[in-house]
């Protein structure tokens, strides 16, 4: 690493994209979305312009994801995604190239992991560097994880659930499923098409998970009005829709979260098992923000969990102490170049 190359930081995720500064913080936090014109194959626009885009674009521009479960499903976007947040974090007219890291699921394989780095050196970086996700989650969310003691964290984004035990600054056991936020989301559209013979949006969905959704049944339910097409008239109309639909409707996908979770700790070593129940668990990452996500996991596994501070920005903030302290995360540290 030389002096002068500028670092950054970069949680890459399914749903959103953060770009860490170290002494700065977190400069960008925006969706990974990329708008493209399909007709010279430009890309139109990045991030909170393209994400307005989806689901409202004319013929000729189409809005996507590129990133599909947390790894790369369009490599020649997200290399125009990465380049276009680089740019942003350092300003168009840096001289030095940065060197990056960035944030990989647990289970990614080695070919995915070789697909993150040629992007981001095709996008402008030095040298780029990648560390997995809930080891980063868990710097981030200021656990001390080089000490012999076993913590565990859950990460949920929008494409994956990282789940893992740590230990000495290693992975003990983990386990990923390709079943978060977006799975929810999801989840919430055939639940309005199937109950209400209504047709809404992914972004609607989101929208409602976040405004009215919880993990558990509530006494006093959130209700909200949703709006969208008619399957039947195929005219707009709008419903009203509570709070214990969405548990009804989001319960699949939290089953296999939860049921991530136990895996792991059927393979978690005694003493450290010990460790969790004392500690407790930690959740990071958007999607572990659902209203009383922390009690669903209690009343499963029987253990506590809690809410880290900020769960969204737990894994930038990781890759920015990872950045500060290179020799002494050099074992976290996957593969570079």
């Amino acid at each position: 690493m030389s002096i002068f190359s500028p670092k950054l930081g970069i949680d890459l995720g399914t749903a959103n994209t953060l770009v860490f500064v170290p002494k700065k913080g977190i400069v960008l936090n925006e969706p990974s979305v990329v708008a493209i014109s399909q007709v010279d194959r430009k890309v139109m626009a990045v991030g909170n312009d393209a994400k307005e885009m989806i689901g409202r674009t004319p013929d000729g521009i189409v809005a996507y994801r590129p990133m599909k479960d947390g790894v790369i499903a369009d490599y020649r976007v997200t290399e125009a995604m990465l380049r276009y947040f680089i740019d942003r974090a350092l300003g168009k007219f840096s001289l030095f190239k940065p060197d990056v890291m960035i944030s990989v699921p647990a289970s990614i394989t080695s070919t995915e992991r070789r697909a993150v780095i040629e992007a981001a050196i095709r996008a402008g970086a030095k040298n780029a560097y990648v560390v997995k996700e809930p080891i980063l989650a868990a710097i981030g969310a200021g656990i001390p994880i080089q000490e012999a003691k076993g913590h565990m964290v859950v990460d949920i984004g929008g494409g994956t659930t990282d789940v893992a035990v740590i230990s000495l600054g290693g992975i003990v056991a983990c386990n990923s499923v390709k079943c978060a936020g977006n799975k929810m989301d999801a989840a919430i559209v055939d639940y309005v098409k199937k109950t209400f013979n209504l047709a809404i949006g992914d972004h609607m969905s989101e929208i409602i998970k976040i405004t009215i959704g919880s993990a558990i049944p509530l006494d006093q339910e959130l209700v909200m009005v949703v709006k969208g097409r008619d399957y039947i008239s195929g005219l707009p109309r709008s419903t009203e829709i509570k709070t214990n639909e969405i548990v009804k409707a989001i319960a699949s996908p939290l089953r296999d979260m939860i049921k991530a979770i136990k895996d792991v700790l059927q393979e978690t070593p005694p003493e450290l098992a010990a460790d969790i129940i004392d500690q407790g668990i930690i959740m990071t990452g958007g999607s572990s923000m659902l209203r009383n996500l922390p009690e669903l996991v209690f009343r499963r596994t029987g253990v506590k969990a809690r809410l880290a501070d900020e769960p969204l920005l737990c894994v930038a903030k990781g890759t920015g102490t990872v950045l500060d302290h290179l020799d002494s995360y050099k074992k976290t540290i996957i593969a570079k170049r």
